[in-house]
């Protein structure tokens, strides 16, 4: 059985990883949310880069360097179209979401914030969006809010306005949460918080694989993902800000390319939007290669990956909860293709080496959520999740795998 909603398998035959074996069995890839496989059109774009136009960007004036840089500015404008910013000094190039979230930290927070000022988290954040606010707290001063979740995963709402009545000077959530596959309604808490005066920060590790997102329709003020998780090389990510903001802001880095001249006796000055934030020789491939993954998705469509992720989740649902023990985290009325699960009596880690055993691969422990698993009183969870090559029969067989490990295991 496969999705009607697309040819998955068609979509299954372009990632050479999926033809292997793993203890002998086909492998069922169910870690996407932590790292997505790459189609061959990704591999061959990073593979011809190498093979056939390497060299350093913006600086040369021979051909292999006017190549390189063209190519590498073509996939900014690609990344620009796709999440719908206005020009491409939006478009940062970072190592990832993480990087792009201390960028911001270290350079419009050291800026913006104090002692006395406040910012608001959620429960439901990856460890990327509280540990550099905390360590940045820990220098500045000001304080951090946190907005609890209903028993679904949901956001408390009520504690979500308590917050804004506080007047933050930052409001930063995830837009689909990595433990929970909780989808938060982005463009009402931004409208929210700006209403209430504050700068608001989303991270889109977790959406941009799975969503279409319009960063002007959100009115966010930064975005950031991560390539590898878009179908995508590791190491490059991508930092959304609005223009006034970065033109604000100080360097993050210092070195070759942000600078627009240096001088022992009359100092530095940087160079213009997006180059000032992008100090040193930068992962070119990656760069290259994320504007492939991102032609991928276009070609297969966001809104057809979308919809057969929602039925893959629907169905994973409806499987596993037949199982005896099995509870659910995360059961939010929006979701993405995450489904985190516990089995009574049996550790994470026990369920998700018999599952490997069977071809299986799923994410266990605490997703780099330890604060969300601390407040739902769990050592961490059993996590599927899917991308476009998972199928139905994938699903079957995961639920299969559960119970006959849940059986052996008690």
């Amino acid at each position: 059985m496969t999705s009607s909603l697309f040819d998955v398998q068609a979509i299954r035959a372009q990632f050479p990883i999926l033809s292997r074996e793993v203890n002998g069995k086909p492998l069922a890839y169910f870690d996407s949310a932590a790292s997505a496989h790459k189609p061959q059109s990704v591999i061959d774009t990073q593979s011809r880069y190498l093979a056939e136009t390497h060299s350093n960007i913006h600086r040369g004036v021979h051909a292999l360097a006017q190549e390189a840089t063209e190519a590498y500015e073509a996939s900014r404008e690609k990344v620009r179209a796709h999440i719908g910013a206005e020009s491409t000094r939006e478009i940062l190039f970072v190592g990832g979401t993480t990087d792009g979230i201390n960028l911001v930290a270290q350079t419009w927070g050291r800026t913006n914030l104090g002692s006395g000022d406040c910012i608001v988290l959620t429960r439901m954040e990856h460890h990327s969006n509280i540990v550099p606010w905390q360590m940045l707290a820990l220098e500045m001063g000001f304080d951090i809010h946190v907005v609890e979740l209903n028993e679904d995963g949901t956001l408390d709402a009520e504690m979500f306005d308590a917050h804004l009545a506080r007047k933050p000077k930052l409001v930063a959530f995830t837009h689909v949460s990595n433990a929970l596959g909780t989808v938060n309604d982005a463009k009402y808490w931004t409208e929210r918080s700006h209403a209430a005066g504050a700068t608001v920060l989303v991270d889109g590790a977790q959406s941009v694989p799975h969503l279409q997102v319009d960063v002007k329709d959100l009115d966010v003020d930064f975005y950031m993902f991560s390539g590898h998780k878009t179908y995508g090389p590791t190491g490059i990510g991508v930092l959304y800000g609005k223009e006034a903001l970065l033109d604000a802001m100080p360097p993050y880095r210092g070195g070759g390319e942000m600078i627009g001249s240096v001088s022992f006796e009359n100092g530095t000055t940087y160079n213009e939007l997006p180059y000032k934030f992008e100090a040193g020789t930068p992962h070119i491939s990656g760069g290259i290669t994320l504007g492939s993954a991102i032609d991928w998705m276009n070609a297969v469509g966001v809104a057809a990956i979308t919809a057969h992720e929602h039925e893959l989740t629907q169905h994973a649902h409806a499987q596993l909860g037949d199982i005896e023990g099995l509870r659910f985290y995360g059961t939010a009325p929006c979701k993405a293709g995450v489904v985190s699960f516990l089995v009574d009596g049996i550790h994470p880690y026990d369920l998700g080496t018999l599952l490997d055993q069977l071809g299986i691969a799923v994410r266990t422990g605490h997703h780099c959520t330890e604060p969300l698993m601390d407040k739902l009183g769990i050592p961490g969870t059993v996590r599927a999740s899917f991308g476009a090559y998972n199928t139905l029969d994938e699903i079957d067989r995961l639920a299969e795998g559960v119970a006959r490990a849940s059986s052996m295991l008690r």
